[in-house]
């Protein structure tokens, strides 16, 4: 309602005027309560809005994931991808239609009662206050006597002023209430037909989009009927089947296997057997085994990486076994080890056999002797076992076994051959082979070598870093030394292999190529070995740096090494300081080099092994030293006992895998556990748990390694330690048959032993 005040009337302040100004101030009133609940309403269907948004997008996402799940129906992942964009389309015009509604109604509408309305009431507020002072002034003035002429000019000139600034007033009241009633028609109407708009546009927009949609329905439509029929047709099909198998005769059912070495995948024969463990406990597992790529593999899962039995089916033979408890049971031979498998009936048990006979003579056919050819197909076909995952053990930066070895300077051949390409190593030697100087190492035996596949075994981080500490450049610098000048011939690839084989064993088991050192130059090496040792601990005392959590020391620029991506560790933290109960020894002091009575391979190994050298521990070795060379002029230490002082993993690693005794115990009753433990190294703690270390031996002060530990408040090495313990009294407990715990002790020792290797600096807690 519009309701115009006139300005003359105004003037009057007649009874009519103010009636009038009453009915406007009451209309301004209900307009102001309208608008902001008008206003309110807007802010309450603008959040619902949101929230169906919200909502709505969250359903869009739900049908993106059915069709991401539907990936190989394309009929449906198409059909569903473009539903999503049209609904998400949708949302988009949703949201701008509420973002107009804001605009529109919520912030143009406010606006006007802010601004307006408030100029409305300032001006009510001034007209009211000058109406009172009228009124008063008019009494005043008729009230004045007529006897007192100075109080009658007083009121006549008081009432006089009133009323001119009355007229002011109330004409700035009129002009506000008349513009009030002019603009709230065109402020209401704006917004509203704004917000309308938005509405058409926002119809017009979905209702575009959905026509463009309609034929794509109508064609689904379509496809829906033909999906029904499909549907009920190929249910009656099972059902039928289902009939007619079940009316076969299950009595005699036994699973038919057939070997087949043109298959196209190259699985020759694969089916379950059980597995007797290698461990203490002979327990018997049932897996599912694979002849593959003459290759004899299992695995528990599909998704698991398959573990090689055999990897070269002509380096083995097959045997019935009647000499054990239970029935149908054969064994696979290579020589390294040996596999015990049973099969679920005589039948399977003949046909394993037959399959396993048929690969080794279908590898000795198509191969022979070329171990080129051999040997690449041994990597084709690792390639195919290793896609079904990525390996559990994997180096720095996500590099396998085999690129980060043969990265190694000289490692990109055989070792003893020259062969390209080769993918085993000899893990005690630090070098790399092609498969047929491998099987020549292993005839060797474990005590020259060590043989391991590249890439079908699993490898230890630490097992990594010692290949690539030495490697086939160093370990050829050594083992060949004399050959040129005894005139002997380097094999190369594609000769006899019994040339092959008398030149590994001339080189490796006799050393005729050895040079033997001087007793000069033996003393010569030995000091310099000993005090670069003693500036290595000296500048480590100077320069803050302390023995790691994981055992081994930050690499300096004096250490000898001659591969950079053998020193490219991380960098290890300082730990904490060891509690003042128990200060750990002195590097400098204990390490104090005494002029010996004899200088010897040995000696050269005892403070080789504390200088962190490998080189130089492999030439030790090379040259006749004993792995266990006691030192009697040191308190018997050992050079594993020195590699704990020295602080150094990889070397710890070096030595055990060259047959070190990890029980040898020195003049002070302790072995090589006691000293890392006091030391606090964890990687070495764990590294020695592994290999058998005794973790109850005392030494002359009667204490063991868990109560060092526990003096020490070194909370990893005590963990270590009783983990151990709790294991072997559960076994203990549980009989010679029973498994309880090792998975788990296992686990937890693989974690510590990766955590070492790759992020020492989480061992740094006491």
């Amino acid at each position: 309602m519009k309701i115009t005040v006139d300005f003359e009337e105004c003037l009057k302040d007649s009874p009519r005027f103010r009636a009038t100004i009453e009915e406007v101030e009451g209309d301004v009133c209900e307009l102001e309560s309208k608008l902001d609940k008008l206003v309110k309403l807007c802010i309450g269907m603008i959040d619902a809005g949101k929230a169906y948004n919200a909502a709505n997008k969250q359903f869009v996402s739900g049908i993106r994931e059915l069709a991401q799940q539907s990936a190989k129906d394309e009929v449906i992942e198409s059909s569903l991808t473009k539903f999503a964009e049209s609904l998400q389309e949708m949302i988009n015009y949703h949201t701008i239609l509420f973002d107009q509604a804001q605009r529109s109604i919520k912030m143009q509408l406010q606006t006007f009662v802010k601004d307006d309305l408030r100029k409305f009431k300032e001006a009510k507020k001034q007209f009211d206050k000058v109406s009172e002072e009228k009124e008063t002034a008019l009494s005043k003035n008729a009230a004045a006597p007529r006897n007192k002429q100075h109080e009658v000019e007083e009121a006549t000139n008081i009432l006089t002023a009133t009323r001119k600034c009355f007229r002011h007033i109330v004409l700035d009241y009129v002009l506000q209430i008349n513009v009030l009633q002019s603009k709230r028609r065109s402020e209401i109407l704006k917004s509203m037909l704004s917000f309308m708009y938005a509405h058409l546009t926002f119809f017009h927009q979905g209702y575009d989009l959905f026509s463009e949609l309609q034929p794509l329905m109508k064609q689904l439509g379509g496809q829906l009927d033909q999906l029904v029929v499909d549907a009920a047709k190929e249910k009656r099909d099972m059902e039928q089947k289902h009939s007619t198998i079940q009316q076969k005769d299950f009595s005699n059912d036994d699973t038919k296997l057939e070997y087949n070495v043109d298959t196209d995948n190259g699985i020759a024969m694969e089916g379950y057997l059980f597995k007797r463990a290698s461990n203490a406990f002979k327990t018997w597992n049932r897996r599912w085994f694979t002849i593959q790529n003459n290759q004899l593999v299992y695995q528990k899962k599909f998704k698991d990486n398959p573990t090689v039995v055999v990897e070269d089916l002509r380096l083995c033979t097959v045997k019935h076994c009647e000499d054990i408890e239970r029935r149908f049971c054969f064994e696979v031979v290579s020589p390294t080890k040996s596999c015990m498998m049973q099969a679920d009936s005589e039948k399977l048990r003949q046909a394993w056999i037959k399959a396993v006979q048929n690969s080794i003579a279908t590898a000795f056919r198509d191969k022979g002797d070329d171990s080129e050819k051999l040997d690449r197909k041994s990597s084709t076909s690792t390639g195919s076992l290793d896609s079904g995952g990525e390996p559990k053990e994997r180096s720095l930066k996500g590099e396998s076994a085999l690129q980060k070895v043969l990265a190694i300077p000289g490692n990109a051949c055989c070792c003893d051959c020259g062969q390209p390409e080769p993918r085993w190593a000899s893990i005690n030697l630090g070098i790399t082979l092609c498969i047929q100087c491998s099987g020549i190492h292993r005839s060797l035996g474990v005590h020259f070598s060590k043989v391991r596949s590249l890439t079908l075994d699993t490898w230890e981080p630490e097992l990594l870093k010692l290949m690539c500490e030495l490697g086939n450049k160093v370990i050829n610098q050594i083992y060949e030394a004399r050959r040129e000048e005894l005139g002997a011939r380097k094999p190369q690839p594609g000769d006899p292999r019994h040339e092959v084989e008398a030149y590994i064993k001339a080189k490796y088991v006799d050393r005729r190529f050895v040079r033997r050192p001087s007793d000069e130059e033996l003393r010569s090496k030995v000091v310099s070995l000993s005090k670069q040792e003693k500036r290595l601990s000296v500048k480590s005392a100077d320069s803050g740096i302390q023995n790691s959590a994981d055992g081994s020391r930050e690499m300096l620029a004096t250490t000898p090494s001659n591969n950079s991506l053998a020193d490219a560790e991380p960098a290890e933290t300082p730990p904490m300081p060891m509690p003042a109960t128990l200060p750990p020894p002195s590097p400098c002091k204990e390490m104090v080099f005494y002029e010996p009575k004899e200088y010897s391979p040995g000696l050269q190994l005892y403070w080789a092994s504390c200088a962190r050298s490998l080189p130089d521990m492999a030439e030790a070795l090379a040259h006749g030293a004993e792995v266990n060379w006691v030192n009697t002029e040191e308190e018997k230490r050992t050079p594993l006992i020195m590699a704990v002082q020295g602080g150094s993993l990889v070397t710890c690693e070096f030595l055990l895998q060259n047959a070190a005794n990890v029980n040898q115990q020195d003049a002070q009753g302790r072995g090589p556990l006691h000293h890392a433990t006091m030391l606090g190294h964890t990687g070495q703690v764990c590294l020695f748990l592994k290999r058998g270390a005794n973790q109850n031996a005392t030494d002359i002060e009667e204490k063991t390694p868990l109560s060092i530990a526990v003096e020490a408040a070194n909370a990893d090495i005590v963990t270590l330690l009783r983990l151990a313990k709790m294991n072997e009294e559960m076994r203990e407990a549980e009989g010679p048959y029973s498994q309880s715990g090792d998975e788990t002790y296992q686990d937890i020792f693989q974690d510590f032993t990766h955590m070492a290797s790759n992020d020492p600096e989480k061992l740094n807690r006491y």
